[in-house]
């Protein structure tokens, strides 16, 4: 009896509220920040490099503590992206951790602060093929206070226990690399609140 109840009481503490947040259709929710283009085609969130070839970033409007974020990503050309977490931005400077999305061989899945620490942590060389171009991928990303889990493809990619990114606050961005030629779509970017 008391086993069940305290089962009971940790079901309801945990408190999981699952959101969509890309509703396939447009942009609602979100917020373009640079001259990148991003839109919806084919009820896929597409970005792609714009004529100034600078960074790009769609975030969203409301600000995500701690959560477990799913999505899917599949790279065209280059694929220079990434996922920022309790991020904030200026124009085209963006603050807070980037969770990588690149080609095969360039850390995706691992963890980068911007404009401040660069490089937290890296996925193993033995993940360098884990992400497939021009195929979906399925990334899956945990933030509760401190710890940063990601995984991609079902492999667990990296486990970190930051303090500055548990005082972190700020939205969910994705990202478009500078230097042109870039284009990634998107699909079934779906958040479960951690309370």
């Amino acid at each position: 009896m008391i086993i069940n109840a305290l089962f009971t009481f940790f079901l309801i503490s945990l408190n999981v509220d699952k959101t969509v947040l890309f509703n396939g259709t447009n942009l609602t929710g979100w917020k373009i920040y640079g001259t990148e283009k991003w839109y919806v085609k084919d009820k896929l969130l597409i970005c792609e490099s714009g004529p100034d070839k600078g960074y790009g970033y769609l975030a969203t409007e409301k600000f995500y503590d701690n959560f477990i974020l799913t999505l899917e990503f599949n790279q065209e050309s280059d694929g220079n992206s990434g996922v920022f977490f309790r991020s904030n931005i200026e124009g085209i400077k963006i603050s807070g951790w980037q969770v990588e999305v690149a080609p095969p061989g360039s850390h995706s899945g691992g963890i980068y602060e911007s404009y401040g620490r660069g490089w937290l942590i890296q996925p193993p060389s033995e993940y360098d093929d884990v992400v497939v171009l021009n195929q979906w991928n399925f990334m899956k990303i945990k933030v509760y206070n401190n710890e940063v889990t990601t995984w991609i493809n079902g492999i667990k990619m990296i486990n970190i226990h930051d303090d500055k990114i548990g005082k972190g606050v700020g939205s969910i961005a994705l990202q478009i690399h500078d230097g042109g030629n870039i284009k990634v779509k998107w699909k079934n970017i779906n958040i479960e609140m951690l309370n």
